[in-house]
């Protein structure tokens, strides 16, 4: 299995190591690219025969100049243990669907299973056809297997409630835009008019839910009602239009009903416990098919117990969750199983149960989660050991390198100018060989001008570590150059009376980081270790670091206004006066009359603005007298 965590994964996977592990069991595999798109997903009855093959020359995968191409770009792959081959190709199937690889062979007309969105965040919710269920703070309604009754589902929802279906920004559009075709003809009761206040929209949306749920009998009464005074009005009509829409929702609640009472939905739930942290693995079966896997993590102390830290995943993970089905399967009975199961059939509007099957296709199924829990646990295992190896083993080789106790704190600084124009340095941090982001610091140079790289490190290094709010001091310093920089960094330090190690990172003639210059000589990093690594990461992001406020700089001096140096004019009246007069040129041609004629300006905010563009003239005694002028907009 690839590594559940996504960072560094290219860089911890070994292809060759992991295709040694891959086991003689039926399941799915997925090819990832160095940028975690996933390229293509397949089933096999043997992983470890058929994964194999893609690295094989010989074989008939490498005959296709499509997998040819497809074989080059993966950088890790991970696999799903499965029942049978059977269960691998139903789970093949949804993966695709899902991420839509670009080496698979895909239908156009791909089906996947959709619900139906709420979007009870927006102040005007709206309701939806959703293709996925996403973690996000609507209200999800399914999954169903019928795509063409999402559609009638939410159409006759809609319309029913006469619910928004634009993408206005309300309420801040409110009256400032024209009403849409559906409020001409009477099926939206126009929120974006103000026809209807928020309280009488939300109830519109509470009753729409109710129906959702499957709850037809208020609306059904009502329009029944409505239906016969219909037809005593003698609007056969206007009656048949509502007998319709009364058999719709007998439709759709019958294929609702069937969806919530279907006893093949379930998820199984299992855990693999390590000494510090734990796996938790849910598989997701609907209408009896596995349509997918989740892997979550839960820190835990060695006091607690599998079932309560179970117990905690569960609580946490459908609190949130937009869609509980009517079956949670675990191992063992959690401690307290029937709060649980209340609280989520609450939840959910149904019986919600937790079970723990001994024996049959569910007992299976429990066992096959289990296993894929335990696979991702040992790569986890494996993982962190890598990534010692590359962080704190990395920080104790170039330590011992130049012969100081520790390197667990490095800074590191650069400069950036172009000719000297807004000449800024960057400090950057890593500790025990990762970066610490929010230790990173940012100087604007007060006092060098010109491209004096010298002056300009005198200058940060000075500002640096005479602030004891910076953060502690570093174990060593790392100068992004070689003796200059470092002698310059160790002048300042002397004068400051501090005695911190100080390292050049030395680049070689193809600006590739090469060794450390430190104490007068150059040492040099064997090809290839964690510390070459580890120094070639400090440099480049320090060297990033200081471009990306550098291009900030430049930015918002191209974005600066010349009315931003006029004093006591704000931005409300500098947006009047650019509005009103189109261009500087005719804001200069202006008089203290016109310019004081604007309802946003004063006499005296006039007068500033004149005598800016025109210093040669003085300041009129009727606006002397005036008096202050009124507070800044």
């Amino acid at each position: 299995m690839a590594p559940a965590g996504k960072e560094s994964i290219v860089k911890d996977f070994d292809i060759e190591e992991e295709l040694k592990k891959l086991p003689h069991h039926p399941g799915v595999y997925l090819m990832h690219s160095d940028s975690e798109e996933i390229l293509y997903v397949g089933k096999a009855i043997d992983l470890h025969n058929r994964v194999r093959q893609y690295f094989r020359s010989g074989h008939g995968h490498n005959n296709s100049p499509k997998i040819t191409r497809m074989v080059e770009q993966i950088a890790w792959f991970e696999y799903i243990l499965t029942g049978s081959e059977m269960e691998a190709l139903v789970l093949e199937c949804n993966l695709i669907k899902e991420y839509r690889p670009r080496y698979n062979t895909l239908m156009t007309d791909d089906k996947g299973y959709p619900y139906i969105r709420v979007t009870v965040e927006e102040p005007y919710p709206r309701v939806l056809y959703s293709h996925h269920m996403r973690r996000d703070k609507s209200k999800y309604f399914g999954p169903y297997t019928d795509g063409k009754a999402v559609h009638d589902i939410t159409a006759l929802v809609n319309k029913l409630f006469r619910l928004r279906t634009c993408t206005r920004d309300l309420p801040r559009t409110i009256g400032k835009e024209r009403p849409c075709l559906y409020y001409q003809i009477g099926q939206c009761s126009g929120p974006c008019t103000g026809d209807i206040t928020p309280e009488a929209y939300q109830e519109q949306i509470r009753r729409a839910m109710t129906f959702l749920k499957g709850d037809t009998r208020e609306l059904t009464a009502e329009l029944k009602e409505k239906m016969k005074q219909l037809a005593s009005e003698m609007e056969f009509e206007k009656a048949a239009e509502i007998r319709d829409l009364l058999e719709s929702i007998k439709v759709i609640s019958d294929k609702q009903r069937m969806q919530d009472t279907n006893s093949d939905n379930r998820d199984i739930v299992a855990m693999a416990r390590g000494e510090t942290d734990s796996v938790i693995t849910v598989f997701f079966v609907r209408e009896g098919q596995l349509l997918g896997r989740e892997n979550h993590h839960m820190s835990a102390g060695t006091s607690e117990s599998d079932t309560e830290i179970l117990q905690e995943f569960i609580k946490q993970y459908y609190s949130s969750c937009p869609y509980i089905p009517r079956e949670i399967l675990t191992r063992d009975p959690l401690p307290d199983s029937d709060l649980i199961q209340n609280y989520l059939s609450e939840k959910k509007g149904q019986k919600v149960l937790l079970m723990q099957p001994q024996r049959g296709d569910k007992a299976g199924l429990l066992k096959l989660a289990e296993e894929n829990a335990a696979l991702i646990l040992a790569q986890d295992l494996e993982r962190i050991k890598r990534k010692e190896k590359r962080t704190t083993g990395a920080v104790k080789d170039i330590a011992d390198m130049i012969g100081i106790p520790t390197a667990a704190r490095m800074e590191a600084f650069d400069i950036s100018n172009i000719s000297g124009y807004h000449s800024v340095a960057s400090m950057v941090v890593f500790e025990n060989g990762t970066p610490r982001r929010t230790a990173y610091r940012k100087f604007r140079l007060r006092t060098v001008e010109g491209p004096d790289d010298y002056a300009s490190m005198k200058e940060a290094l000075s500002r640096r570590y005479t602030n004891e709010q910076l953060g502690p001091l570093p174990d060593v310093l790392m100068m992004d150059g070689g003796k200059g920089q470092v002698h310059i960094a160790e002048m300042v330090l002397d004068s400051l009376g501090l005695d911190i190690p100080v390292c050049g990172m030395v680049k070689d003639d193809h600006h590739r980081t090469r060794g450390l210059y430190y104490k007068d000589k150059e040492v040099e990093f064997p090809k290839g270790s964690e510390a070459l690594h580890m120094i070639t990461a400090l440099q480049d992001e320090t060297h990033r670091f200081a471009i990306t406020y550098h291009k900030l700089l430049r930015s918002k001096e191209q974005t600066h206004s010349i009315l931003d140096d006029i004093q006591g004019v704000g931005p409300k009246r500098r947006r009047a006066l650019l509005l009103h007069f189109r261009n500087i040129d005719a804001l200069k041609a202006a008089s203290v009359e016109e310019l004081a004629a604007l309802p946003e300006m004063n006499r005296r905010s006039a007068e500033t603005v004149y005598l800016f563009f025109h210093p040669e003239n003085t300041v009129s005694e009727e606006a002397a007298d005036e008096g202050p002028s009124s507070p800044k907009n």
